[in-house]
């Protein structure tokens, strides 16, 4: 006989090709053909991940979107909002300080106004107590002109009261605009606000309340456009 032929074999490796192949995901065993191997829990999730994401994740992603695109928009908004809330403020300002101008210089006409009329009665005495007619006639054309000047005085005067009783309206108006101007702002600050709840706690009913929120607001906002 050859050497070595009555030799033992060496055992054949039972994890041979034809095993059967056993497997199981999310945090047990997988037997295979080359040995075990562990499957955890994070890697159903990357498999998932890999193939698109499933259901769930797919409808919070959409949310995120639609929360980053409507966050961007009414941030947008809310600045162009601010601004006009403070132009409306400068500008309520500059007519209440216009019209405070026109009353002073409507005092001072009315001022002026009084003092022919003093003039209009010393002369009216004078006239009175004068001897002769031509003293009488040289202090009646006095009368006369101080009558003259006083009408036109008081148009001035009630001139200026008129501008100044339109500038005030207009201030008001103003100041009421800024106020709607500021109020559209902070609702959409609160919509704003709810946007970053919503992303954080991914709660549709916050979600929804952020979109009621931004419309209010985009309405108050036009509203104050619109001189309402």
């Amino acid at each position: 006989s050859k050497p070595g032929a009555n030799a033992m074999s060496p055992p054949r490796d039972w994890r041979s090709a034809s095993s059967p192949t056993k497997t199981r995901t999310h945090g047990k065993f997988e037997m295979s053909g080359h040995g075990f191997h562990v499957h955890g829990p994070h890697d159903h999730e990357l498999e998932h991940a890999q193939q698109g994401g499933h259901g769930g994740h797919g409808e919070s992603g959409g949310m995120i979107n639609q929360i980053a695109m409507f966050t961007a928009i009414i941030a947008t908004v809310g600045a162009i909002f601010g601004y006009m809330g403070g132009a409306t403020q400068a500008n309520a300002g500059i007519y209440k300080n216009n019209a405070a101008i026109k009353k002073t210089e409507a005092s001072n006409q009315w001022n002026y106004f009084q003092s022919k009329s003093t003039k209009q009665s010393l002369a009216e005495m004078s006239r009175d107590l004068a001897p002769g007619e031509a003293e009488k006639a040289k202090y009646q054309a006095k009368v006369d002109r101080y009558e003259k000047e006083k009408n036109e005085i008081k148009l001035a005067a009630e001139k200026l009261e008129a501008d100044a009783t339109a500038w005030d309206k207009q201030s008001d108006e103003q100041m009421h605009q800024h106020h709607r101007w500021a109020q559209s702002t902070t609702v959409l600050q609160v919509s704003i606000a709810m946007a970053a709840i919503a992303l954080l706690t991914k709660k549709k009913w916050l979600e929804i309340a952020m979109f009621v929120a931004g419309g209010a607001g985009v309405l108050v906002g036009a509203a104050a456009a619109l001189h309402f």
